[in-house]
């Protein structure tokens, strides 16, 4: 039988927030570039094209996933994808952690 401690129980709480907080963070930095992207920021500044590099590099593997003929919808489904799966099995996994 499993026992539970407040040391245990605490440490599993905060490695729960923790990854519910880095799953959000990533699909923030994606959606954050679905947004700059339909409003057409100026890739040419820097904050913009860190967001970019950023969006991309976490979208990398759903971008392509899927084609569409309008460029737009090609950066929402694409992106869209990435965040969503961040979110759904970020805090998949943090509910897990809260349950230990």
């Amino acid at each position: 039988m499993r026992t539970h401690t407040r040391e245990h129980a605490r440490g599993s709480t905060q490695a729960g927030r923790a990854v519910a907080l880095l799953a959000d963070a990533m699909a923030f930095v994606i959606a954050l570039w679905i947004l700059l992207y339909l409003l057409d920021a100026n890739q040419g500044n820097g904050l913009v094209d860190f967001i970019h590099d950023a969006a991309t590099w976490l979208a990398g593997w759903s971008y392509d996933l899927f084609t569409f003929d309008r460029e737009w919808v090609q950066v929402v489904i694409g992106y869209g994808v990435a965040a969503v799966a961040y979110l759904v099995i970020g805090h998949a996994v943090a509910g897990r952690l809260y349950r230990r």
